[in-house]
């Protein structure tokens, strides 16, 4: 970092913006394989929470190699750099007072800790979508797994690249085992017990 560069400390603080809005910020991190529901669930909760009020930001993994990351590759390298891009976009949209949807495979614990440090205890919500391989090879929505599986797609999470399963998330969603409706339900019912957000009338 450059000697040059000074915090500039802003007169309306993050609370002020969140109060502003009736929510706390956080940043809900979907992690898990491609295919396992990641941003399904993501999109699902952005809507339901929007139709109640709540000032949200989702960020999708795909969409985001358009533009922020379109630079980088899948090497592991890549995958790390690109998560922690993610992980600092994500806390400008909890500075302002966001509820923050990130939706990215982010395969390596080591990385998903970084992102969690960036955030006051209790703001960082690691959503593991815990989905068997096998149900997410069998759904395969953009054909992914077949490409690797014939060697197309080099160092493919859950194939030839490994995935490092979170071990003690603060939600778990099997989307085998769970509708899109009873998994949103799942997490608006975490984020009230935890006072991220109120009933609203």
């Amino acid at each position: 970092m450059a000697d040059n560069i000074v915090w500039h400390n802003h007169k309306i603080s993050r609370a002020d913006r969140a109060a502003n809005k009736d929510q706390r910020p956080c940043l809900l991190w979907f992690t898990g394989l491609s295919g396992s529901g990641k941003s399904t669930i993501a999109n699902a909760l952005d809507v339901a929470l929007h139709n109640r009020g709540y000032h949200t930001f989702l960020l999708d993994g795909d969409n985001v190699r358009h533009g922020l990351c379109k630079d980088l590759g899948f090497s592991d390298e890549g995958r790390v750099e690109n998560i922690r891009r993610i992980g600092e976009v994500s806390k400008l949209f909890a500075d302002a007072g966001l509820i923050v949807l990130s939706a990215f495979i982010s395969p390596f614990a080591s990385d998903r800790r970084l992102v969690k440090k960036l955030f006051p205890a209790g703001e960082f919500i690691e959503v593991f979508m815990d989905t068997p391989l096998e149900t997410c090879e069998d759904r395969d929505p953009k054909g992914l797994y077949q490409k690797a599986r014939s060697g197309e797609i080099k160092h493919f999470t859950g194939i030839d690249s490994p995935y490092e399963a979170p071990v003690h998330p603060e939600v778990r969603l099997d989307t085998s085992r769970m509708s899109v409706d009873e998994c949103v339900e799942s997490l608006i019912g975490y984020l009230l017990e935890r006072g991220l957000i109120n009933h609203k009338d």
